[in-house]
């Protein structure tokens, strides 16, 4: 475990006036998790994109397995020995789950340039079985499997029997608990069965002190500190990482810390005998003034109940009802006063080749309209008093979207609808993929709107995050509500785990 197989030494990049990294440098070891923490735009992710192929680096020098090392593409990275699984989706649209485990190795099945297809299948069939994942087939479309499936096919096609070192960037944001396990013991078979090394980037600190064998933090593109196995085991941990990630004391208060479950009688958002889809007969009341959480494993319909209340999905039977009008679509849905953070945030939350400000307005525009006229120093005032609040990295309001880290472009999607002032909000896993502090600043701002009188209904895979914040939690499976919980001190995830499986 003391063979260095990787180095960076004096890594730098910027993204304009934005500095990424500054005079980077850290070793990794065969046999290693090597944990990687940081607030939303520290840098964390760009080392490993670097070191993977995905871009270049400004100016230092990478060593791999002694020889120095600089890769033009992730292919060239991957057949080498260096694979990431990304943050984002990564998936092909259109082709086989097949194709995509095996995409760039097409010639390992070809024969006088013509692919064998049942080979290729046969092949990724085998692999599936061997990663644990015996409800994805390597035939089947790729599109007929949600985010989380997918990105259990990127895992499969990102391990191979090359992989020396496996990057995991906030890849369990995007999985269901089912999916995490299976990636949990994958990572230390691969590290104590395998001498391979992992680097793990996240957010969740639960997460990091359970798997990694050491961690390196990083504040504003410079790492600030490393932990070993035993100081990640001493009583202040939690409190000294906290510290380093964000360069001050963030205080002990993270979730709600009152019981109380009341609300106003007024009824903000009523679903009334949805059936679309496999949801069947599905009724539901939201009050002003209340957090109503949902949770499930994947699969199980509290996404798709999400998506029904803002109108992207078709009912067959039933209605959504808002301020005394139907909803049937997402237009209908903002104009009642309905916003909808979607847990797919780049393909349905945010413009990505749109600026920041642009994004965050866009919701807000008719309220921001003077006559026939709406004045850009309005649109620049609304936008930097959420950056502010929200504390998005950027380097300005015009800065795109797509430039953003992953946890910098959930907080655009969170800041849109907190500058609307919209009275329900929908919130789809609202808090993947940003780090602590936000989630913190989140996590008020969602009790403020409680206090408000606004309506929130909390769909998230983080039980701690229902538990902690929910006045009352519906927990699904098999697109049917199973049990009710309400808001209590005693209240355990233990309690909650067996009506979801």
């Amino acid at each position: 475990m003391n063979e260095v197989v990787f180095e960076v030494k004096h890594m730098h990049k910027t993204f304009g006036p934005t500095v990424a990294l500054g005079d980077v440098s850290i070793t990794l070891k065969k046999g290693e998790i090597r944990g990687l923490i940081g607030e939303n735009g520290s840098g964390k992710s760009t080392i490993m994109s670097i070191a993977s192929g995905k871009q270049k680096a400004d100016s230092g020098e990478m060593i791999y397995r002694g020889t120095p090392w600089n890769p033009e593409t992730m292919i060239e990275a991957q057949k080498a020995g260096i694979s990431m699984i990304l943050q984002e989706a990564n998936t092909i649209p259109g082709v086989t789950v097949a194709q995509n485990i095996f995409a760039g190795r097409e010639s390992e099945f070809s024969r006088f340039g013509i692919v064998n297809m049942k080979k290729m299948c046969e092949a990724a069939d085998v692999l599936l079985k061997k990663f644990g994942i015996e409800h994805i087939h390597a035939g089947d479309p790729i599109n007929l499997y949600n985010f989380e499936d997918r990105k259990l096919v990127e895992i499969v096609r990102c391990v191979t029997d090359e992989t020396q070192i496996l990057v995991v960037d906030e890849t369990t944001t995007a999985l269901s608990l089912e999916g995490r396990q299976i990636l949990y013991k994958l990572i230390h078979r691969m590290a104590e069965k395998e001498n391979k090394t992992i680097v793990f980037v996240s957010h969740d600190m639960d997460e990091i002190l359970e798997h990694c064998s050491v961690l390196t933090v990083l504040r504003d593109g410079s790492i600030v500190g490393e932990l070993s196995r035993e100081e990640m085991d001493a009583p202040d941990a939690v409190q000294r990482i906290r510290y380093l990630m964000v360069g001050r004391e963030i205080g002990d208060k993270y979730y709600r810390e009152d019981y109380d479950t009341s609300h106003q009688e007024e009824v903000a958002l009523e679903l009334k005998h949805l059936t679309f889809g496999s949801i069947r007969d599905f009724s539901l009341t939201v009050h002003k003034g209340e957090i109503v959480g949902f949770g499930g494993l994947s699969g199980c319909g509290m996404h798709e109940i999400g998506r029904a209340a803002y109108g992207l999905e078709k009912l067959d039977e039933g209605e959504v009802i808002c301020g005394g009008r139907k909803i049937k679509n997402p237009l209908q849905a903002i104009q009642s006063g309905i916003g909808y953070i979607s847990k797919n945030r780049d393909q349905e939350a945010l413009i990505l080749e749109a600026s920041i400000e642009e994004n965050i307005v866009l919701p807000s525009l008719p309220s921001l309209q003077k006559g026939l006229m709406i004045f850009p120093k309005d649109e620049h005032a609304l936008a930097d008093q959420e950056i502010k609040a929200l504390r998005i990295k950027c380097h300005s309001g015009k800065q795109l979207v797509n430039t953003l880290s992953g946890g910098n472009k959930q907080k655009v999607s969170f800041a849109k609808w907190s500058a609307k002032g919209s009275d329900v909000i929908i919130m789809d896993c609202p808090t993947r993929g940003v780090d602590i502090g936000v989630k913190q600043s989140m996590y008020a701002l969602i009790e403020e709107m409680k206090r408000q009188g606004k309506a929130v209904l909390m769909i998230s895979e983080e039980l701690s995050e229902l538990i902690g914040m929910a006045d009352r939690i519906l927990i699904m499976k098999d697109f049917e509500v199973k049990k009710e919980f309400m808001r209590s001190p005693d209240l355990k995830q233990t309690d909650i785990i067996e009506y979801m499986i």
